[in-house]
């Protein structure tokens, strides 16, 4: 039987208890860390009002610290709107956020900046501000052990930031960190207008360093900053069942380790909704590996529309004036690289298609996307791209990108200017790319000219790829690329297009096979300063 913590007498009344019985029931670990210490620390007992206008983070880190004090156990958010700033995960601590439960950033204008300061020695020399610290969040570890967030609660972050200042120092030759130069990182921001103004400010819903055995499950995060969770440098965490709708990232992935996220549901306009990452966020380049994205739903409607159930459109443009984000990606930040990545059973709806690839010399191995279901992609619905931008350390090698599969996917809406694809770069050509069981729709309408054309050619790059433009192909475009495998696929077009269903550049050993296109007046293949290409069962569907 739980009882109250050593605090006080306070015992869970049956509402409470049965909301954490519940928060608690697809958490076994939690449960089992609650049942061993017999003992629940509810926040209302150290003193938290729930009321939506009194700041209960101090009564929420009071509960926290009585756990782990004892070892660990959980920590019980009863129902209530609990205004917040930074709340901080320790060693073998549970938060349980019932049904009913809110935890809400406080608006750091209306109420002091009062968040924690940011960490570290490092800034923002290789990744932007916001991927650079954890403290500055509203929920927070580092170096923990052992933490859960559980529950169908709702973490709502009304007062975080969207942005921050940016990755400006990383261009500059003469850069230094605070610790070669002495000086702690609080100083050194307030040498920066712009940095300074973040001190006691957040701009992530959940952030993560460094931590082992973490499993967050259930809940629910509302408008989260500018992420929703970030992780870096955590092994073994789980991400079961959370739902984000927000207007930039929804879960960031950065430089960890045996990594599952399922059965999450993630709405991103703005931003990416799912992304892995490896910046030099961690001092070093650290690859991120072992990671599995599993039967995960994402798209890029309004902000607030996922969760409403009205799915409203969204207006944003982007700045290259292509649509929305919201979709999977492996990428932006690729100091280290990515190696043993599964995608599998995944939705995106209204959303950019799957991207991945190199930038920053990292490497990338052994990806796998299987069983993905995409509708009205406005772009690229599967793309892999080598650069060279190298936001990395200077004589950081340029590596390369090998083994990736995409299989048995299913493709409507496409738009026609946008293909799959594989775009390397002629010193690092991407290697041992396969489509195989590809099935895409999309409006067609290319004409003899979009057949025609030399997409732009750049080495340094970011990973996006809308510089290319139209494509002069409908179903795969490949440039820079060795050992390509397009096979079994079906690319259909409402109108007619006058482009071919692959189109290769520089490319070194290909086999096209049994592939069905309604490429009108081409041949299905076009092919230059191409070699080893293999063509076998093109058909043309009526």
């Amino acid at each position: 039987m739980f009882k109250a913590g050593a605090s006080g007498d306070f015992s869970l009344d049956r509402r409470s208890a049965i909301g954490l019985m519940a928060a608690l029931a697809a958490c076994p670990a939690a449960a089992a860390r609650a049942m061993a210490t017999g003992v629940v620390e509810d926040i209302r007992n150290h003193g938290a009002r729930g009321n939506g206008y009194v700041i209960d983070s101090g009564a929420i880190n009071a509960a926290i610290a009585a756990a782990a004090k004892r070892g660990g156990g959980v920590v019980s958010v009863p129902p209530g709107r609990y205004l917040s700033f930074s709340i901080r995960l320790l060693d073998n601590v549970t938060l349980a956020l019932s049904e009913g439960a809110v935890i809400e950033a406080a608006d750091p204008s209306a109420y002091g900046q009062n968040y924690d300061p940011p960490e570290n020695y490092l800034e923002q020399q290789f990744q932007d501000f916001g991927i650079t610290h954890v403290h500055n969040s509203l929920i927070y570890a580092d170096g923990a052990a052992n933490i859960a967030i559980v529950g169908r609660g709702l973490i709502y972050g009304a007062g975080l930031d969207r942005a921050g200042p940016g990755d400006h120092w990383w261009k500059r030759d003469s850069w230094q960190s605070a610790k070669a130069l002495g000086i702690s990182p609080k100083e050194l921001m307030l040498r920066n207008k712009h940095e300074a103004d973040q001190v006691g400010r957040a701009n992530k819903t959940i952030g993560l360093m460094n931590c082992t055995g973490v499993q967050l499950q259930d809940f629910t995060i509302l408008q989260g900053g500018h992420f929703g969770i970030i992780a870096h440098g955590c092994t073994n965490m789980a991400i079961d069942g959370v739902v984000v709708d927000t207007d930039r990232d929804g879960i960031d992935i950065d430089c960890c380790r045996d990594v599952r996220v399922t059965n999450c549901t993630v709405n991103a306009p703005k931003d990416d909704a799912i992304v892995l990452k490896s910046s030099y966020a961690l001092g070093r380049a650290v690859i991120c590996e072992d990671i599995q994205i599993r039967g995960c739903k994402t798209s890029g409607y309004q902000m607030g529309s996922l969760l409403d159930g009205t799915y409203r459109k969204s207006g944003y443009g982007s700045p290259d004036g292509i649509g929305v984000l919201g979709r999977i990606k492996l990428g932006t930040e690729t100091t280290g690289g990515f190696r043993n990545i599964q995608i599998s059973d995944c939705i995106c709806t209204n959303s950019r298609g799957i991207l991945m690839g190199i930038v920053d010399g990292g490497i990338m191995e052994d990806v796998t996307v299987s069983g993905v279901t995409i509708r009205d992609p406005v772009n690229h619905p599967l793309f892999v791209h080598h650069g060279a931008r190298m936001r990395a350390p200077k004589g950081s090698p340029i590596q390369g990108i090998r083994r990736v599969r995409f299989e048995d996917c299913q493709i409507s809406g496409a738009d026609a200017r946008y293909p799959c694809g594989v775009e390397g770069i002629a010193d690092s050509p991407v290697e041992d790319v396969t489509f195989a069981g590809i099935t895409m729709s999309a409006r067609g309408g290319g004409t003899p000219e979009d057949a025609a054309r030399e997409p732009e050619y750049r080495r340094e790059t970011s990973l996006e790829v809308s510089y290319l433009k139209t494509l002069p192909a409908q179903g795969v475009w490949a440039r820079h690329a060795r050992r390509l495998i397009v096979r079994d696929c079906r690319f259909t077009t409402e109108n007619a297009d006058a482009r071919p269903a692959v189109a290769l550049r520089h490319v070194e050993g290909a086999i096209i096979r049994n592939v069905l296109s309604s490429t009108a007046g081409n041949e299905a293949v076009s092919s230059k300063d191409s070699r080893n290409i293999t063509v076998e069962h093109m058909e043309r569907l009526a």
